[in-house]
């Protein structure tokens, strides 16, 4: 072999490319422009985003991107432009909806597919864009407007930004064509995670941003864009060229908002909808002594200005306390530290404590969340009467388990009260409106420094108890399940709430405020404004949604129905558009999935991973040997595990090594809590309207539980999800079975003690034994849950409808 060096002036870098760059005559990606056009009425946002797409390719071309949208945002439309034709898209169950694009593909015709992965996560696919053609997709949305002290923000985000995945690589293809394989924990890793270009890479795409705004008679005072420079041309705000696709765009409108109710009466009969407004009262919440368990994220997507601004935020977050609360911080990446061990005493020395142990964080490792929440909840226990029980965290919030998060903890936070804080500017505020959302806390999202000590001043006030508790509305003929959730009235908060009504021309919002009663009523005003049933649709879908994720998996087909109903996109549909025309001999020679640009403020360049770069994106990837704390072997009186009322959560396995690695949820191949054995599927425990009587059975002590008259319809979610894991495993798994056997009488104590539960939870006993049979203790637990579910056994090789993401 003969290496001959090239002289350094044959081989001159491009003016500001990065190692990677390629260039051709007609440029190197498949995504030229975005184009955000919002008109901003009052306190909803109507916006239509137009992405422009172009072959550079000598060869027909499939180009796929994944970008964000509002997380409350309705996608209410979508539209195909190419070679002079429009072809409007129509909205289907997703699996039929991908069927009718592959099949467009392969008899030539271009097509366009449109969904959703995450409530802010979407993904674009057009196929068989001929050689040097444009072409352009259209997306129509209607969105909500959050109001909090005196200024209404329009949010839009403009980058995914790489997220940790956790957990272990599963078999089979790809559900996408990211740069992050499907792990047990995030089985749709491929999908949310597209290659990262190199900062500085050349030929941006090209964006353009404008928002026209009508404050709606209200008298507006300001209006002010906290992370682009923009011009103002009369009401409409507008982005200057030469911007990056990197931030979020935040533009926030000075007005001062009013109580309203807005009905939107439907034609022909139908339901029409409500949109009520209620401004907080003048009154002073009653200071509850707080148990609060602070959470910062300290991980490697946190450097630079983040970790600073995020230890500023909890250590003021820790002045508000008084001696009269109690409160732990806990940091975590891999591992969760704590300042101190348990709830201490929030008095002068432990808080100085606390901020001295905040002003030692520094950025590292992944981003494992679930353990500190489970370590919160444990902390915070049953509560004690008259004490609020309070979690804050701190993070960018830069998952990919979302689901697998809300799975396992929804039902214990829905028992707390969350407040998140979000700092990042391309922050995951899907996710963290979520969690809040679980505990009817509050989510401030926090963008820049200069921002942080006005977001504070809102989270001081938040933290503290709401105004107005227990709320109810009476007046409107209201459709049954269609309210969206009530929540409290904080200070500085309006109370939004949509839903569908038949009647009524007024509604009376009741509470409790102050140990009293409270009530307001509030006079309708008829509206012409169909964006409010999207923005209804949506919220409700969003509800629905929570809810499967946590285990209610029968709620899929009414979630299909409220989609395609109200014309909202959601996870389980898709918009496709389809050209009639034949362009091509088949499909397309060529795919490409574009690449986003490095999240602005990042503390570090992300390397891209996959195919067109050697180097893995480091936040993108799950980690060989994750250094997660494992629970002390003797958790029950310090940590409150095994003797414990927590709604949502199991006692863990067998404690793994401090070192984390196998055996470690997220570690090596042995899976949560099993060393050495194949990954499985992660546990499932919610339990529906609060803990078991008796506590959580593990593998410790249990306490005996006063008996319910629950009955068996309560956990059926649950039930039918522990069958549907049994039939998935590869091969009958003995620490499985044992496991499952805590879970079943986690449930039977919740129920007050079902028999056919118990009798199989002591049944799977016989899995800790060394002469186990796990395949006749794997068959028996099949052939007992088929019972219990009152279906008939289903043959091993029967067909199972898989996850919606892979449907085709």
């Amino acid at each position: 072999m003969k290496i001959t060096s090239l002289e350094p002036a044959r081989c001159l870098p491009v003016p500001e490319a990065g190692f990677g760059a390629l260039l051709t005559e007609r440029g190197n990606l498949p995504l030229e422009s975005v184009d955000v056009a919002a008109d901003i009425s009052g306190l909803i946002a109507g916006v239509e985003v137009t992405q422009g797409f172009r072959n550079p390719y000598d060869v027909t071309l499939e180009a796929t991107y994944v970008f964000p949208l509002p997380d409350r945002a309705a996608v209410t439309g979508f539209r195909m432009e190419a070679d002079d034709r429009v072809i409007e898209g129509v909205l289907k169950e997703r699996a039929q909806a991908r069927a009718d694009y592959d099949r467009a593909l392969r008899e030539g015709r271009r097509a366009a597919i449109a969904e959703e992965d995450r409530p802010d996560v979407f993904t674009i696919r057009v196929g068989n864009i001929l050689p040097g053609e444009r072409v352009s997709v259209r997306l129509t949305l209607s969105q909500p407007l959050p109001y909090e002290d005196g200024a209404a923000t329009f949010r839009f985000p403009l980058v995914v930004a790489p997220r940790y995945i956790p957990g272990d690589p599963i078999d089979g293809p790809p559900a996408g064509g990211g740069v992050a394989p499907d792990t047990g924990a995030v089985p749709d890793a491929s999908r949310i995670t597209p290659p990262v270009l190199l900062p500085g890479f050349p030929h941006p795409v090209r964006l353009s941003l404008a928002a026209t705004v009508d404050a709606a008679g209200l008298e507006l005072r300001e209006l002010a864009s906290s992370l682009h420079v923009v011009e103002e041309e009369g009401n409409t705000v507008r982005l200057k060229p030469g911007e990056r696709l990197d931030r979020d765009f935040v533009l926030r409108l000075s007005f001062e908002a009013s109580t309203s109710l807005q009905l939107h009466r439907g034609g022909d009969g139908e339901a029409g909808t409500f949109a009520l407004t209620v401004v907080p009262p003048p009154l002073q919440a009653t200071r509850t002594p707080r148990d609060l368990v602070l959470l910062l994220d300290r991980s490697g997507s946190m450097g630079g200005w983040k970790m600073v601004a995020a230890r500023r935020a909890a250590a003021r977050i820790v002045d508000t306390l008084t001696p009269q609360d109690r409160f732990a911080v806990l940091t975590f990446d891999s591992v969760v530290e704590r300042a101190f061990e348990g709830l201490a005493e929030a008095s002068d020395r432990n808080r100085y404590r606390a901020v001295e142990h905040l002003a030692r964080v520094d950025a590292r490792g992944g981003t494992e969340l679930l353990e500190p929440l489970r370590q919160a909840v444990a902390l915070l226990g049953g509560g004690e009467a008259g004490r609020e029980r309070v979690v804050v965290l701190v993070t960018d919030g830069q998952v990919g388990n979302e689901d697998q998060i809300l799975e396992q903890a929804g039902g214990a936070l829905s028992a707390m009260r969350v407040h998140a804080v979000g700092i990042d500017r391309a922050v995951n505020a899907g996710f963290l409106g979520r969690l809040a959302g679980l505990g009817a806390g509050r989510c401030e999202l926090v963008e820049s420094e200069d921002r942080l000590d006005a977001a504070m001043e809102h989270i001081h006030r938040r933290i503290g108890a709401p105004l107005v508790t227990d709320l109810s509305l009476d007046g409107l003929d209201a459709e049954p399940d269609t309210v969206t959730h009530l929540g409290s009235i904080f200070p500085g908060v309006p109370l939004r709430v949509y839903g569908r009504c038949r009647e009524g021309s007024a509604v009376t919002v009741r509470g409790v405020a102050a140990g009293g009663p409270w009530e307001e009523r509030v006079e309708g005003v008829p509206v012409d404004a169909p964006a409010l049933r999207a923005v209804w649709a949506r919220a409700h879908l969003r509800e629905l949604e929570d809810r499967y994720a946590m285990g209610e998996h029968d709620l899929e087909s009414r979630i299909v129905r409220v989609s395609l109903d109200n014309g909202v996109l959601c996870r389980f549909t898709a918009y496709v558009a389809v050209d009639t025309r034949q362009v091509a001999g088949g499909e397309p020679e060529h795919h490409v999935i574009q690449p986003v640009e490095p999240p602005s403020g990042w503390d570090s360049p992300v390397p891209p991973a996959g195919g067109t770069f050697a180097a893995a994106a480091l936040m993108a990837m799950p980690p060989s040997a994750p250094r997660m704390r494992a629970p002390e072997p003797t958790l029950g009186a310090a940590e409150g595990f095994d003797d414990l009322d927590v709604p949502g959560f199991l006692t863990p396995g067998p404690a793994a090594p401090a070192g984390g690695g196998p055996g470690v949820p997220g570690g090596g191949p042995g899976g949560p809590g099993f060393p050495g054995r194949p990954p499985m599927p992660p546990p499932r425990a919610p339990f529906p309207g609060g803990p078991p009587a008796g506590g959580l059975r593990g593998r410790g002590k249990s306490r005996p539980a006063p008996r319910r008259t629950q009955g068996l319809e309560a956990v059926r979610p649950q039930l039918a999800a522990e069958l549907d894991r049994l039939r998935a495993l590869p091969a009958p798994d003995l620490a499985y079975l044992a496991d499952l056997g805590t879970r079943l009488a986690a449930l039977a104590a919740y129920l007050g003690g079902e028999e056919r539960l118990e009798a199989l939870a002591r049944d799977l006993e016989a899995a800790e034994r060394p002469s186990a049979d796990a395949r006749a203790l794997h068959d028996h637990a099949v052939a007992s849950l088929t019972a219990l579910l009152g279906s008939p056994p289903v043959p091993p090789e029967a067909p199972r409808r898989g996850p919606f993401w892979k449907r085709s």
